[in-house]
């Protein structure tokens, strides 16, 4: 390093570190090894028909659960939550001039089968809501939720922020799609669904 033709600058400079390889201790090699071949060992050992007493006690009726009769267990407030409150937000009160109340509004308790019919097929056009225009477009569920979630939903709004009205069977829901099972379009505002049945 200190050449002569090297210049006094050069000379004070440190060498270029140079890379060295630096393998993996043998000792966690061999660790690594040992717990892998354990796990493997393990796993194919393992006995999948053990007694539960060998382990937290619980059968397996008790880990599978009862499967909810048709039209309960269903949890509208977890349906309103997923497709309505983005929307109609989570305290049921819309935003003014684009989505309608559901809170108070004469058409969450009004006729069941109005109500399911609007959450079957949508409304698309102007609607009066507690006394205030709104001209937008609801999309239709018919094809997305089943007549118990379509209930369980309804039941819930029906429900909630101050509304009293009886909840809605599944049934009536079934009897308002079979009403309506020619309509593939949604309904065209508050005129059309004042006139429903």
């Amino acid at each position: 390093m200190n050449s002569p033709d090297l210049l006094p600058q050069q000379r004070r400079e440190n060498p270029d570190p140079q890379e060295r390889s630096t393998p993996v201790p043998r000792l966690v090699l061999i660790l690594a090894l040992v717990l892998v071949t354990f796990g493997v060992d393990y796993i194919s050992h393992a006995d999948v028909n053990s007694p539960s007493a060998w382990g937290d006690a619980r059968t397996r009726a008790e880990l599978v659960g009862d499967r909810p009769a048709a039209g309960q267990g269903v949890d509208g407030g977890a349906i309103y939550a997923a497709m309505c409150a983005g929307c109609h937000q989570a305290t049921g009160q819309g935003l003014p001039g684009v989505f309608p109340p559901l809170a108070g509004s004469e058409w969450v308790v009004g006729k069941a089968g109005t109500a399911a019919a609007i959450v079957l097929h949508g409304i698309s056009g102007p609607i009066q809501v507690k006394g205030q225009d709104f001209n937008g477009t609801m999309p239709a569920f018919a094809g997305s939720l089943d007549d118990a979630e379509i209930a369980a939903v309804l039941s819930h709004v029906r429900r909630q922020w101050g509304n009293a009205a009886a909840p809605v069977t599944p049934e009536a829901v079934a009897d308002t799609r079979a009403h309506h099972a020619d309509r593939t379009t949604p309904f065209s505002g508050g005129d059309e669904l004042a006139k429903l049945p």
